[in-house]
């Protein structure tokens, strides 16, 4: 009898992380189009910036919905609706005429596509699918997001150069709903049991469909559950620290202040996409090293390490210095996702993960979001980003603290039934 070389959920794991890697460089591709639009429309670019804060508010915001939709009919639904949803939104966008046709496609649309085929219905796949390597497998789909920006933004310019932005946003909206969709809904799965599978590296006997959605009605832990426990609160701080000091601090305002320092738009360019090819490094790194040596400890760590860089921040002066210290901060940029969303799975179930990932990348969303706004805010106040990267460097010190309160025990909403088969 032959053996299967390759599980099943490596090829899930590959449909989500195609979802992720499209939905996420389509979404942040806005930026290639605001000047375009300005020319034709004559529109301000605070006007076109408001989109994309819309867009930012809502993916954050859909998240704890798209994962409790998730967890209740089936991670594979939301996914490829999603992908659905985005791809209109993107067609949409390419047909606008007036400015409030942006904000309803490029604001809205696209932002709950790209939230509802984001990190928490791709973890809700993920924890389904995986029992062994699901830090490396998080990891994979996470390094997804960055490669999807490398790969689409650039995409995005070249076709808005050559043929102009409407077709480029046409272009990718077609490609959405022809290529990705039937690939995306043609090999996700809900779960191994729909195919009469185990979760890759799983042991003992072959649970039927009708245990695992029992074991699934039992196995879930509601909001109000994990709201009484200190985990989840843990899990929201450490996350809402994570957005600050990443997202909100540096991605907004890194190019500002290596410009402020006298680097060159090449200079500091060069320097976030070292960031961005090394965060897909560390990322898949990340998971690895959570498989081998725990969570909690290495998540301690990457915020040690991030606080640290962020003090180094305001003394780097020369261009390779600049790619020395981007590499660095690149490897630890998104290496709290693979540890955050295990510890997630480990304590609240695979079958909860969904809707409370969502709670926890909300937290993340808030963090960003104000990080975003006090470093704008100490800048006008002291002509200098010194003290908010030197606060910001805090609050990843008090991140790192946080991460070692964190018990890593599974939390259970009510007894476990006993299948009425055993």
């Amino acid at each position: 009898m032959t053996r299967s070389r390759i599980h099943p959920a490596w090829l899930v794991l590959s449909a989500v992380a195609l979802a992720m890697m499209t939905a996420s460089g389509i979404r942040t591709a806005f930026g290639v189009y605001v000047k375009p639009m300005e020319a034709e429309f004559g529109w301000s670019r605070a006007a076109l910036s408001e989109v994309a804060a819309l867009s930012l508010l809502l993916l954050g915001a859909v998240s704890p919905l798209a994962g409790r939709l998730a967890d209740r009919w089936g991670p594979r639904r939301v996914i490829a609706l999603s992908i659905v949803l985005l791809g209109v939104g993107t067609i949409g966008t390419a047909f606008v005429r007036e400015l409030w046709h942006v904000y309803m496609t490029a604001g809205i649309l696209m932002a709950l596509g790209s939230g509802g085929a984001g990190l928490t219905t791709g973890s809700t796949v993920i924890a389904r699918w995986f029992e062994a390597r699901r830090g490396l497998a998080i990891g994979v789909s996470s390094a997804a997001i960055s490669v999807g920006q490398l790969g689409i933004i650039p995409l995005a310019a070249v076709l808005t150069l050559n043929q102009g932005w409407r077709t480029s946003y046409l272009v990718l909206g077609l490609g959405l709903l022809v290529f990705v969709f039937p690939l995306v809904a043609g090999f996700l799965r809900n779960e191994p049991e729909e195919r009469g599978l185990q979760p890759y590296g799983a042991t003992g006997p072959l649970r039927t469909s009708i245990e695992a959605a029992a074991l699934q009605r039992a196995g879930r832990v509601s909001l109000v559950d994990a709201a009484r426990v200190p985990q989840l609160w843990l899990l929201m701080a450490t996350q809402f620290v994570c957005g600050c000091t990443s997202i909100g601090m540096i991605l907004t305002h890194f190019m500002p202040h290596a410009l402020e320092h006298g680097f060159t738009e090449i200079q500091a360019s060069m320097a976030l996409g070292v960031m961005g090819a090394m965060n897909v490094v560390g990322t898949i790194a990340s998971g690895w090293i959570c498989d081998r040596f725990g969570r909690c400890g290495p998540l301690a760590t990457f915020y040690l390490l991030r606080g640290m860089s962020l003090l180094l921040l305001p003394y780097v002066w020369s261009a390779p210095s600049l790619l020395v210290w981007a590499a660095i901060f690149g490897l630890n940029y998104f290496s709290t996702v693979p540890p955050t969303t295990t510890l997630t799975v480990n304590i609240f179930g695979r079958y909860s993960v969904g809707e409370l990932s969502g709670w926890i990348f909300f937290a993340h969303q808030v963090g960003a979001a104000l990080g975003a706004a006090i470093a704008g805010w100490v800048f006008e106040w002291s002509g200098t980003y010194t003290s908010a990267f030197v606060s910001a460097a805090v609050l990843a010190f008090l991140g790192s603290a946080l991460t070692l309160l964190i018990r890593e025990e599974p939390i259970s909403s009510r007894p476990m039934a006993v299948s009425a088969a055993a």
